[in-house]
């Protein structure tokens, strides 16, 4: 019989192994000196590698469904580890497309497997904790900077490039294979239930990945996860120059403010999702929603180093909350049955926000040579969505009471 707490363990092995991905900014100006390009040609790696974290979460969704947690911690090891030795490889080479091919577009795919790979597993394991449960392993991916950039920069300085991609493709590679095989459900776990029928755990309606979509509570959630991120992510873009310029903080003061990013990131995904448990989902991103517009609202407005640092914590909390908060919500309303499937979907929202919310606030700042804008922008965004996450709770809570009351007795 297997321990549930060793396997969120595992969960979080995995996560923080694969959330390396958050440290790339450690590697970026060596990369860039090693190759001779521009910063521009650097960051297209990152770039292609959130966005192939979202759509292969979105196409493998089915396949980490069907085979397993195991086969998928397995596969994400292989692809992540193998994309870190191209990228070795790519730099002995000095071969910018086999940089892009290999920690972007491989080690993507194994980032966006191993992402979604635990999650439905520890949502049968803890049934009455789910949002807990997920943000868990989820607060794995987003502390992973923390411990990885320090070690990352040790290593450049002690190995160069090459040599720090390989040990870090062998050192993840210890972590996840381990933690990929003790993986599984839990024997007791209900067996496989058609679409339509309640779950015997947590009492959703279990619909698939195909019928979710159809719905417009998954397109709602879409679009909120999609603010969510964009804000986010444009904010960690900038995070260090902004304060530079914004709020008249040293590069070494930026640079621990980023440090400290890492580890509010981490904090904040389990404490949102476990006080998701008890504010339940809809009321929780509501909370998100209030507190990033009126947050970025005053980012716009403030100069003071304090001020301006406690606002980016409190952005970033809320920012890590959204990604582990939105697995537990996918359950509420669509049940377990496919639920790594359905949480691979709206992930896309993911990589489409990569891609918008860096370049959206890069446009901006060097259309109006300030931060300004982009914040105002940013706290219109949360309102506009502040609205329909209300609208959507207050559709969600009729259409239950109505179900409800056509119940029979």
């Amino acid at each position: 019989m297997k321990n549930r707490w060793l396997i969120a363990g595992s969960a979080v092995g995995i996560h923080i192994c694969i959330g390396s991905v958050y440290a790339w900014s450690v590697l970026s100006k060596p990369l860039m000196q090693e190759f001779g390009v521009s910063l521009q040609e650097i960051q297209w790696t990152f770039s292609l590698a959130i966005l192939f974290l979202g759509l292969s979460a979105a196409f493998m969704g089915g396949y980490v469904e069907k085979s397993g947690p195991r086969k998928a911690g397995l596969m994400s090891s292989l692809f992540f580890c193998i994309g870190l030795l191209g990228a070795s490889l790519a730099v002995s080479l000095k071969s910018l497309p086999l940089l892009y091919l290999s920690y972007g577009v491989i080690g993507g795919i194994g980032l966006g497997v191993g992402y979604i790979a635990p999650v439905s597993t520890l949502v049968k394991w803890f049934p009455d904790k789910r949002g807990f449960a997920t943000g868990i392993a989820i607060m794995g991916f987003g502390l992973a900077s923390l411990v990885a950039g320090p070690l990352i920069q040790f290593l450049l300085q002690r190995f160069g490039l090459v040599m720090t991609f390989q040990v870090l493709a062998f050192s993840y590679l210890l972590i996840m294979l381990p933690s990929s095989l003790y993986l599984a459900p839990p024997v007791n776990s209900p067996s496989p239930v058609i679409s339509g029928q309640r779950c015997p755990i947590t009492g959703a309606v279990q619909i698939s990945a195909a019928a979710a979509m159809k719905t417009w509570q998954f397109w709602t959630l879409w679009w909120m996860l999609f603010t969510n991120i964009t804000c986010g992510i444009g904010l960690l873009s900038v995070a260090s120059p902004m304060a530079q310029e914004t709020a008249s903080m040293s590069p070494l003061a930026a640079a621990a403010m980023v440090g400290g990013i890492g580890l509010i990131n981490g904090i904040g995904r389990l404490f949102w999702a476990s006080v998701s448990d008890y504010l339940g989902r809809a009321n929780t991103y509501i909370t998100f929603f209030i507190l990033q517009g009126i947050a970025f609202y005053w980012l716009s407005q403030t100069s003071d180093s304090i001020a301006f640092q406690f606002l980016v914590y409190l952005i970033i909390s809320c920012y890590g909350g959204g990604f582990s908060t939105v697995p537990a919500f996918l359950s509420d309303l669509f049940g377990a049955r496919e639920l790594s499937a359905v949480h691979g979907k709206i992930l896309t929202a993911w990589a489409a926000a990569g891609v918008v919310g860096p370049l959206f606030v890069a446009w901006v700042k060097d259309s109006t040579q300030s931060y300004h804008a982009t914040s105002l922008f940013f706290s219109g965004c949360f309102a506009l969505s502040l609205v329909i996450s209300i609208l959507m709770k207050y559709k969600q809570e009729k259409t239950a009471a109505l179900q409800a009351y056509s119940q029979p007795n």
